[in-house]
């Protein structure tokens, strides 16, 4: 694993670099932001982490290491132990889109592989031993899924997984039992939201075993107008058909987003002008402004450029002024641990700077 000086200088590297989610590029990359799948996969011979002591965790912190050694993978990964990272560090992954929530805020040895490109990432500890994700831009499941089945084909080469012939492989959660996937888009619908539909959206979606959450996963709210769409269970269903369920109701939700923004075109245009236009002037001059308004400005603005409203900015700059205008982003930039009020001003000024320059 790698040394303490050896960490910082490379997680310092991902600030001056555009995560594979926000190159805005991609099918649909307008309306989806990024398309995600998550597999979770148990060692056979160890307890789940839960019940698992930290020579446990090691032991199999360490057998995974040595699974990835050889691997094609190696050479673009990352090791960081996640446990002994600053509060700071972790969140600032988990703003990334590298780790959960719930990995950052755990408890023992938790060790992550993060490749270079940002495409991919391996949690060890989390809820389950394993949890591979792969991240592509736009709507970009099925290139999504090779690489992570080749990468799930190497470590079981070199890992025995719990698997039960009748239920498949063995999680921590039920939920996913079976495959262990997870399949997500995340998607951008400000005009859904400003003609009240996300209701019935999210009712049409419940129907079909799809559950909604906000930005950054599982139990956090949907800033800025951003949703993920997943499947909600993987007991019973193959890969192919996960992937196909969740990617044959994205475009329904798509067409959905791209009717809004044309009602709106044709029946308030002004108005809509407007609200952009505000949002646009108060991002560039505001003194002071919390990550939660600049995520709903920001939003307003992202449309307005695809709908020709403004000129002169393009999906993945503003992609990543959503980023980097989080609240760890913001510390990052300046350099040093930052209170609430502080944040506000420094995240008004980065924005001034980057807006006006």
């Amino acid at each position: 694993m790698l040394q303490e000086g050896d960490r910082v200088v490379k997680l310092e590297d991902l600030m001056g670099r555009r995560g594979e989610w926000l190159r805005g590029e991609g099918p649909e990359s307008d309306i989806v932001m990024s398309s995600r799948i998550r597999l979770a996969r148990n060692l056979a011979d160890f307890p789940f982490v839960r019940l698992a002591g930290e020579t446990e965790r090691r032991q199999i912190a360490e057998r995974v290491e040595a699974a990835l050694k050889d691997s094609p993978f190696a050479p673009h990964l990352m090791p960081l132990r996640v446990d002994e990272l600053s509060e700071l560090d972790r969140h600032f992954l988990v703003e990334r889109q590298l780790i959960s929530r719930e990995f950052a805020e755990g408890q023992g040895l938790r060790l992550v592989f993060i490749d270079h490109q940002e495409r991919y990432s391996i949690m060890v500890n989390e809820e389950d031993h394993l949890r591979m994700q792969v991240m592509r831009s736009g709507l970009d499941l099925e290139p999504a899924w090779k690489l992570i089945n080749d990468l799930d084909d190497h470590l079981e080469r070199h890992l025995t997984f719990a698997f039960d012939e009748k239920f498949g492989y063995l999680t921590a959660c039920p939920t996913n039992v079976g495959t262990g996937m997870r399949v997500s888009v995340m998607l951008h619908l400000p005009a859904v939201v400003i003609t009240r539909q996300m209701d019935q959206i999210f009712r049409g979606l419940e129907k079909l075993e799809l559950v909604v959450r906000g930005l950054f996963g599982e139990g956090s709210q949907a800033m800025g107008d951003f949703y993920q769409v997943s499947n909600q269970v993987s007991l019973g269903r193959s890969e192919p058909e996960l992937i196909a369920k969740v990617g044959d109701v994205i475009p329904r939700i798509i067409e959905y987003e791209r009717k809004a923004r044309e009602f709106l075109m044709n029946e308030s245009q002004e108005n809509l002008h407007d609200r952009v236009s505000r949002a646009f002037g108060i991002l560039k001059t505001a003194q002071t402004i919390s990550s939660e308004e600049t995520m709903h400005l920001l939003s307003s603005v992202r449309m307005g450029v695809h709908l020709g409203l403004i000129s002169g900015l393009d999906t993945p700059t503003l992609n990543e002024l959503f980023l980097l205008t989080q609240p760890a982003h913001v510390q990052k930039l300046v350099g040093t641990d930052l209170d609430s009020a502080d944040r506000n001003i420094e995240r008004a000024r980065f924005l001034r700077k980057r807006l006006n320059g």
